[in-house]
């Protein structure tokens, strides 16, 4: 067992978000992302233009929730819209309700990739996506496009592969210097990536916008983009 930062133990290939993970998650990540909170903000401000008197919008991969949170917030003039944070670790979603309430706000612990989707006018995957496999991706991908009215949106924020294996070790040294100057030591980064393997699994920005053209998006454009970390808006 070795650490990760945080106060955050890992093992090879074998990342959980486990209790341990979801006491320390919101400084942990926090420290690990680039403009993280930047991006929830943005996210927010976006949903000004998706939420309906009556709309639903679904949190994929919620972790503590509290993005959907904050746009419950925001939205609270709205007396019909729903908020619904879905995560499938049961001690994410026991920190999320000790930490977040709200009458047009649900909390669900499920599986991203099986639960039953209701028409929506935005789905939100932050961070998400790059933890399914593989193999399951396209169809999640699929799902979120049927489910959505048209002219919905999908906000998908993604750790992305560098084109080619040059900018692929920039991003990846200018990313180690990032959690470098974040506090992290050398090789509390190192136990990271290797608890990382097999677990996370980021696709490039072209195959990221490839899989949201082959479920039906054709209007989608990247909003956020820092080193290997980037933000997507697609509108059916």
């Amino acid at each position: 067992m070795s650490s990760s930062g945080d106060g955050i133990k890992s093992q090879n290939a074998n990342w959980r978000f486990d209790e341990e993970v979801a006491q320390n998650f919101e400084n942990h990540i926090k420290r690990s992302v680039p403009f993280y909170e930047e991006g929830h903000n943005l996210i927010l401000q976006i949903s000004d233009y998706f939420i309906k008197d009556d709309s639903i919008c679904y949190e994929l991969g919620s972790s503590t929730a509290k993005l959907s949170f904050e746009l419950s917030k925001r939205h609270s003039s709205k007396k019909e819209a729903r908020f619904v944070a879905i995560e499938k670790e049961e001690a994410m979603v026991k920190k999320a309700l000790s930490l977040y309430q709200n009458k047009n706000l649900e909390i669900i612990q499920d599986d991203i990739t099986t639960h039953g989707y209701q028409k929506s006018d935005l789905f939100i995957s932050y961070y998400t996506i790059q933890f399914i496999h593989p193999k399951l991706r396209q169809k999640l991908i699929d799902e979120i496009y049927n489910s959505l009215e048209w002219g919905g949106g999908f906000i998908m924020y993604e750790k992305v592969r560098a084109s080619d294996a040059r900018f692929q070790d920039m991003m990846t040294n200018l990313y180690n210097e990032y959690k470098l100057s974040n506090g992290y030591t050398p090789e509390e980064i190192i136990n990271k990536t290797k608890s990382l393997k097999g677990v996370l699994e980021p696709f490039s920005s072209k195959a990221n916008v490839d899989m949201l053209k082959r479920a039906g998006f054709e209007d989608i454009i990247t909003i956020q983009k820092y080193i290997n970390f980037e933000g997507f808006l697609a509108i059916k």
